[in-house]
């Protein structure tokens, strides 16, 4: 699905399918619980910048558990691929949620700053040099939280997935591209041997690994 030519059909679907994979298998209704949730405030207004969004399911969710919960969340929601962004700004409008076709170095140049950064899932989609960019770019738009979650590559995790994919998602890309992710993926130590200094990786459950950097209160990287 990363190629510019891909079936736009599939396409489509894939992005529409992922709300339900992502649900199985992402883990971000526990990580809003116990590391969003908890930087929220009912009185004041936290933003956070999802970066590489795909279709948007991951910021829709965040936006809408936010505000059941009462708490104050503006999101906004980048990714610098023209259909995901049109797949996205076509799905109903979430309060609190808005979309840009951007990279984040662009917000990084233009002096933008956010509470929490996240992304879902594009780790195993950079070069080194590239994932050095990100969280470089985390380092200078989040100011209490960058978290990134990814797949970990494990045999077990290709086993599973393989298998349990295999009746169901026809006609889009979820199984396949999801079986090019795992391999892609880097394990737990790999992703320690990598990353920058000051961010740290926490293995997760299903096969998940969370990284973060907290910056030091008042800190901005140069």
């Amino acid at each position: 699905m990363d190629s510019p030519d891909c079936d736009p059909e599939k396409l489509h679907r894939t992005y529409a399918q992922f709300p339900l994979i992502n649900a199985v298998v992402s883990g971000w209704r526990g990580c809003y619980r116990h590391r969003i949730r908890p930087l929220l405030h009912a009185s004041s207004e936290t933003t956070l910048l999802d970066i590489g969004c795909g279709g948007g399911d991951v910021a829709r969710s965040l936006a809408k558990w936010a505000a059941r919960d009462a708490l104050k969340l503006q999101i906004t929601a980048i990714d610098p691929d023209e259909r995901a962004f049109a797949f996205a700004t076509a799905q109903p409008p979430v309060p609190g949620l808005s979309y840009r076709k951007a990279f984040s170095a662009e917000l990084v140049a233009e002096g933008a700053a956010f509470d929490v950064v996240i992304s879902n899932h594009i780790l195993h989609h950079l070069a080194p040099s590239d994932l050095a960019g990100l969280l470089a770019d985390s380092e200078q738009l989040a100011s209490t939280l960058a978290m990134h979650s990814d797949i970990a590559r494990s045999p077990v995790a290709y086993a599973l997935f393989s298998a349990g994919t295999l009746p169901f998602f026809p006609g889009s890309f979820i199984r396949s591209d999801g079986l090019t992710s795992i391999r892609r993926s880097y394990t737990t130590a790999e992703l320690r041997s990598t990353i920058a200094p000051g961010w740290t990786v926490s293995p997760e459950r299903p096969y998940r690994n969370l990284l973060l950097f907290t910056p030091t209160p008042g800190e901005r990287h140069a």
